[in-house]
């Protein structure tokens, strides 16, 4: 199993990202993916959840509404869209499956 994030950067408040996670060694359309966020001297929290045909998406309370997990079966890439970005979502976005992750991308949002 290989996941490799991309996309995370430096953002203001307000601001938007979109995440991308790109996946190998399993098939990835029959599995759920999930994105987890880590901040500094905070425990590894789950963002969201999809599951492997993208009909059913789960999402940590206090985001709703802002992040949009989605999947591209066909390209085996799992996103993650973030809007109305704010200080505390600072942190290393990660990606997971099959109890594997990624290495993670950071995700700064600052003035």
């Amino acid at each position: 199993v290989q996941l490799v994030e991309s996309g995370g950067g430096l953002v203001q408040p307000g601001g938007s990202l979109k995440l991308s996670c790109a996946a190998s060694g399993f098939t990835f359309s029959r599995y759920d993916m999930s994105w987890y966020r880590q901040a500094p001297g905070k425990e590894r929290e789950l963002v969201a959840r999809i599951t492997s045909t993208g009909g059913t998406t789960n999402y940590a309370d206090s985001l709703k509404g802002r992040f949009t997990i989605t999947r591209d079966n066909a390209k085996n890439t799992v996103y993650l869209r973030m809007n109305r970005l704010k200080p505390e979502d600072t942190a290393v976005y990660y990606c997971a499956a099959l109890a594997s992750w990624g290495q993670g991308t950071q995700v700064t949002v600052s003035s």
